[in-house]
């Protein structure tokens, strides 16, 4: 295949001019100036679209196995595929968890028969309960991209510290989901004036701040490659950045949800925007901002979290919290941070491909001869509004919304996996 007249941005090689692309067997070949084509060879024309590196997620939930009625593994792929994304990390609380080599196998096995690049991690402890560590050598040997209990806190500081330990033994990364539950009444609503009005108890910043301040003290002295995932708040931002400053090899997500909206949107959009951790509020949503453009904040991730509508549909105290985003990802970077003048294109995509790439250790996330041929095709200045879901679920307060940046193709180990 052929990509003709593309607007080449690669934030690995800082390429930003018009090239084209040889693939050959799903590899990229040739990077040029105007190319010209082989006998029997497909020729794409790309004339008015930029082409980057395939979108790499490094927090998504696919629900399978046992909660496929929300997604599965397909169907998850389909959602990633049709968002720009041509490599995912699933995070490890399904049913039954990822805590043997068993269900992890399993996992691994299914993926494969699937369009993109699915990797998975495996949990930190047995059952996600906290208490005893999982085989991290046997879980690494049989394909373990990293360790997380996501949806969990590590409430435990030693176990923590000590899963840390053994992760950096490893040299692979371990990702927290940072929540003190002695703090929160209700889970998924920020404590503050939405709160107040809906007469709900909340979650306040500081159940995520003391964890956040711990961990980022624990990944300094362990040596561990530490993601905080999800960030919220303006404050665990800062001691994030102080923590990098120390000499932390410590990482953090940002999700388009607590960069796009705040805790206002619970009035007008309900349970689709409850999410966990809460959005908070306007100085919250800027210093995430403004970790993103100073690189405290160095992933975007969307933390795709399916649910079906019945769930969503119970009371806002009731439903679970969360919200799908493959599919509206990039839209949201490119409206709520490029078009706002906060990022350039090439620094949102640095934190949707090379880094998440480099610190997963993911053969993805650069444009360049002998990679892979995996690409996400866009018009940055071409609206489309959010309307159809790939997922099985469409829980996103996002629905109806206009944004820029329109997917064009999806195209993985060179071949077109979503086409729009």
């Amino acid at each position: 295949m052929l990509l003709k007249n593309g607007h080449l941005i690669d934030p690995t090689t800082k390429t930003n001019e018009f090239m084209d692309i040889r693939i050959e067997n799903g590899i990229i070949t040739k990077i040029a100036k105007d190319l010209t084509s082989e006998t029997g060879e497909e020729i794409l024309d790309l004339s008015g679209l930029t082409i980057a590196p395939g979108l790499i997620d490094t927090h998504v939930h696919f629900r399978d196995p046992g909660l496929t009625y929300k997604e599965d593994i397909h169907t998850g792929s389909l959602a990633a595929a049709k968002g720009g994304f041509t490599s995912v990390i699933c995070m490890a609380n399904t049913k039954p968890t990822v805590d043997s080599v068993d269900t992890l196998r399993d996992i691994l096995k299914r993926a494969k028969v699937e369009n993109i690049h699915i990797y998975q991690t495996a949990s930190v402890s047995y059952g996600l309960n906290g208490e005893k560590m999982t085989d991290f050598d046997a879980l690494a040997d049989a394909g373990a991209c990293g360790f997380t209990d996501d949806g969990i806190p590590l409430l435990n500081a030693t176990f923590c510290y000590e899963a840390m330990q053994k992760a950096a033994a490893l040299h692979m990364p371990i990702s927290l989901h940072e929540e003190d539950k002695a703090f929160i009444t209700n889970n998924g609503i920020n404590a503050g004036e939405t709160s107040a009005q809906l007469g709900v108890i909340g979650s306040p910043a500081i159940a995520e701040e003391v964890m956040v301040a711990r961990d980022c003290m624990l990944a300094l002295r362990s040596g561990a490659t530490v993601v905080i995932q999800h960030i919220s708040s303006g404050n665990s931002v800062e001691l994030v950045r102080t923590a990098k400053k120390l000499g932390a090899d410590i990482h953090a997500e940002a999700t388009p949800h607590h960069f796009t909206l705040t805790e206002g949107a619970l009035l007008e959009h309900g349970t689709l925007a409850k999410m966990n951790p809460p959005l908070r509020t306007e100085k919250d949503r800027q210093e995430i901002i403004h970790g993103l453009k100073d690189g405290t904040i160095d992933l975007i991730a969307t933390d795709h979290a399916p649910h079906s509508e019945e769930e969503k549909a119970k009371p806002l105290t009731e439903a679970p919290s969360g919200i799908t985003g493959l599919e509206t990802s990039l839209g949201l970077g490119i409206t709520s941070l490029v078009k706002e003048g906060y990022l350039s294109l090439m620094e949102l995509l640095e934190k949707m491909t090379c880094n998440p790439a480099f610190l997963y250790k993911l053969p993805g996330g650069v444009i360049q001869v002998n990679a892979p041929a995996d690409f996400v095709i866009f018009d940055p200045d071409e609206k489309w509004t959010v309307t159809d879901f790939a997922s099985k679920a469409s829980n996103s307060p996002f629905k109806g919304y206009e944004l820029y940046g329109k997917i064009h193709y999806t195209i993985c180990n060179g071949k077109i996996v979503y086409e729009g």
